[in-house]
């Protein structure tokens, strides 16, 4: 409908969704217990992908550019519904054995939270319509950088927030909010550019690097959803951990000591 793609765009956009789509059937029961925000996410994001995708292939005649945009849209503003709901997931999982923190953490979540949204507001509204874009586009893509503003601010507060306090994400937790969170930061450099056409003609190569972005971002829940676990090294630096330090509800180790095994496999 809009323009002809390469099989390579066809793949970066179907494919990270068919895997992940599996990825949400393979771990159905545990994310429906413990993580229900990022299951919905997970199938949410890859229907609405496949009836992009559909509607993009089908021809002008069939659907208009205008009621592809209008679908991505609405499409976009439930999608980000569901992220907050994970933020905030994760945040629960981060603090839910410690109280004092839950109620600071609670406090800086939601002022962060407003502070993002005006700003990324004002971002959105100082953003120029390019000449010759339809208005709808435009208006799409600054939804999309202010978004992804909001959500990258919030991603990092999480993290700060736990190494400040010296709280563990536990394993699942902690491959879903790093595959958010590189996503999510490169969504706000990428879309950011895109509202603003910097790279002009050329920005269809942004739209490679989206997409390439959110497929490693898949492959990271992948590994840290379904891989068996760490080395013996690493579960043995674990229980070096004090009881304070490791959330009763799972085995898995402290996330700086995650970091220092990663490295030392590269």
């Amino acid at each position: 409908m809009l323009q002809p793609h390469s099989i390579l765009w066809h793949y970066l956009w179907v494919g990270p969704n068919v895997l992940q789509l599996g990825l949400a059937i393979f771990t159905w029961r545990s994310l429906r217990k413990h993580f229900p925000a990022f299951l919905a996410y997970l199938v949410y994001g890859a229907i609405e992908t496949f009836t992009l995708w559909t509607m993009d292939v089908l021809p002008l005649s069939w659907v208009s550019v205008t009621a592809y945009w209008r679908a991505a849209f609405a499409g976009a503003v439930i999608e980000g519904l569901l992220t907050f709901a994970i933020i905030w997931e994760l945040f629960f999982h981060l603090v839910r054995s410690r109280s004092p923190e839950a109620k600071e953490g609670k406090r800086r979540l939601i002022v962060t939270g407003v502070v993002l949204v005006l700003f990324a507001a004002l971002a959105a509204g100082r953003t120029p319509v390019v000449p010759g874009q339809l208005v709808l586009i435009a208006r799409v893509n600054d939804f999309l950088m202010a978004l992804y503003m909001v959500l990258s601010g919030l991603i990092l507060l999480l993290f700060l927030f736990a190494a400040y306090r010296g709280l563990v994400l536990d394993r699942r937790a902690l491959g879903i909010a790093l595959g958010l969170g590189i996503d999510w930061c490169e969504h706000t450099a990428g879309w950011t550019l895109i509202a603003h056409r910097s790279l002009g003609p050329r920005s269809y190569l942004l739209d490679f690097l989206n997409m390439g972005t959110y497929h490693a971002a898949v492959l990271i829940w992948f590994y840290y959803l379904l891989s068996p676990g760490w080395t013996n090294a690493s579960q043995s630096r674990t229980t070096a951990l004090s009881d304070t330090e490791t959330d009763a509800h799972t085995d898995s180790p402290d996330w700086r000591l995650q970091w220092v095994w990663l490295l030392s496999k590269s």
